[in-house]
């Protein structure tokens, strides 16, 4: 039996024992994570589709540990520009291992919470407003967790320098990141402000100190 399943932004194609490594996810390492978001279902010669996803299916795994992918070299140039940037990132990763494939019969899941969609609400409205840079924009990708489609999320939500994303905070960190891209949303951003603070201080021996000790910008 095989299962195509969404986690953490991405489709996966997995089957019971398998190993996969998906994009940072918030549970711990030794605990269970159960998938509800089933795609597709193959058991031999039957096939069940879902519209778009299988009602009372469940793709359950446990968490094995949390990891830094190979670094991916971005380097950027414009012709006859004197245009040229080059940047590291390292995505944060997570590998599991699928322990269980429900096709039916698991519980449902739940309708969205009033309160939890309220609060979401009230972090996009605590969130600054988008307004047009006037000025140079610092290089956010300083900050740990920080890569570059993240950085694009923030610059176009008006969080463009050090001390505008010092001042944010992190659920509306979190909250701009989800609704400018899904695979944003499993970006934890409690450590970006103290990051930026001392960014914008000028702090960078005090910044280094504290992101060597961080995994993907979380403590």
């Amino acid at each position: 039996m095989y299962a195509i399943v969404e986690i953490a932004g991405q489709q996966f194609k997995v089957a019971k024992d398998q190993k996969v490594f998906v994009n940072r996810l918030s549970t711990e390492e030794g605990k269970t994570v159960d998938f509800d978001n089933v795609l597709l279902i193959g058991d031999g010669d039957n096939t069940t589709l879902g519209a778009p996803a299988i009602d009372g299916a469940l793709v359950g795994a446990k968490v094995l540990r949390h990891l830094k992918g190979d670094k991916v070299i971005v380097f950027k140039k414009k012709r006859r520009k004197g245009y040229r940037v080059k940047n590291g990132h390292r995505q944060s990763l997570t590998e599991i291992v699928i322990e269980s494939i429900v096709s039916s019969g698991a519980k449902p899941s739940k309708k969205a919470d009033p309160k939890k969609e309220t609060k979401k609400v009230e972090a996009r409205a605590a969130a600054p407003k988008a307004k047009k840079a006037t000025g140079k924009a610092d290089d956010l990708k300083k900050i740990e967790g920080v890569g570059p489609k993240a950085a694009e999320a923030l610059v176009e939500a008006g969080l463009d320098t050090f001390a505008k994303v010092a001042k944010a905070k992190p659920e509306a960190i979190e909250a701009i990141l989800a609704e400018a891209n899904s695979r944003l949303a499993h970006l934890v951003a409690n450590t970006w402000p103290q990051q930026a603070q001392l960014a914008a201080d000028g702090k960078w021996d005090e910044l280094k100190e504290l992101q060597d000790n961080l995994d993907g910008g979380r403590k």
